[in-house]
């Protein structure tokens, strides 16, 4: 079986499995009786490649990130706007494509919390150093005394799961809709179309607002919910191989550090391998190709 053959089978198991889990599907026995066996086949079928050692992605390709405002107010959620801007400028210069999924923003035009789907050629083997928390030392507009604070950011980079990666039994699922709302929480949609979906067996609560239509919001919220779902089953394989876990986001306190970007000395350090960079304004423009590969470096 080719690769495209399988990402085809992986793309209509897909589409089985949110057929499966819509009830307006399940009010017809027949049909329903008819998607749940071709779901199975095609599970069957991805499994048999999977054990032949076939890839179904063919490499990774696709990275999700979350992007959250830590300790510092509303200067960590500037900050965090500012680390989204990088990063869609980075993938620009990729060639690679953004989607959001999730976004929530503050009053001041600075963000809560965000997460992307970003897909292209090496995505997720160059992003997935970026995960940590991101501390910045900078003046902020606002300080009048010259002093500077320091805030923080969160940043979590997964793989994207697929339907054959992770599986989710419909049953295990609650799904909530709810209006869409604006900065401030004012509301900014007469219908309900933000969907809210809770994980049952571990109480993961994944929420998206970014479309416009409620089945758009659901398969947003169902993408989120099985990379979080996959990495969570890729750390517990890690234990179970006596490896040592490394925490993706952290707590997001000022202490914790995994990149310091100090803005009146310029200069960007990595803590990690123990080395800076200087022109943060160059780098928070997308130029980060050299951080990139020093933490590569750092794999290999």
């Amino acid at each position: 079986m080719t690769e495209n053959n399988i990402n085809d089978l992986a793309q209509e198991l897909q589409i089985l499995y949110d057929k499966l889990s819509d009830s307006k599907y399940a009010s017809d026995p027949e049909e329903y009786k008819k998607i749940a066996k071709r779901y199975g086949e095609i599970k069957s079928q991805l499994a048999s490649q999977k054990q032949a050692g076939a890839s179904y992605s063919g490499g990774q390709k696709e990275a999700i990130m979350e992007i959250r405002g830590g300790t510092g107010g509303d200067e960590a959620s500037l900050f965090a706007q500012q680390l989204l801007r990088m990063y869609t400028k980075y993938a620009e210069k990729n060639g690679w494509k953004v989607k959001v999924l999730s976004s929530h923003r503050t009053d001041v035009g600075g963000l809560k919390e965000i997460i992307l789907e970003i897909s292209g050629k090496d995505a997720m083997e160059s992003l997935e150093f970026e995960s940590g928390v991101h501390r910045v030392q900078r003046i902020p507009e606002t300080e009048k005394t010259g002093r500077i604070h320091t805030s923080t950011v969160s940043v979590a980079v997964l793989p994207k799961a697929r339907p054959v990666d992770i599986e989710i039994r419909p049953e295990d699922i609650r799904i909530d809709t709810y209006r869409a709302s604006g900065p401030g929480g004012q509301n900014v949609n007469k219908t309900s179309s933000a969907v809210r979906v809770t994980h049952i067996p571990t109480g993961m609560i994944v929420a998206s607002q970014e479309g416009r239509l409620q089945q758009d919001n659901r398969e947003l919220a169902m993408t989120i919910l099985r990379s979080r779902l996959l990495q969570i089953k890729k750390d517990e394989e890690m234990k179970r191989m006596g490896e040592m876990r490394k925490q993706q986001i952290g707590t997001g306190e000022r202490s914790e550090k995994t990149r310091t970007y100090n803005f009146p000395q310029d200069r960007i350090t990595d803590h990690r391998i123990k080395k800076s960079w200087s022109n943060v304004q160059k780098i928070m423009d997308g130029d980060i190709d050299s951080i990139v590969k020093s933490l590569q470096e750092m794999r290999s």
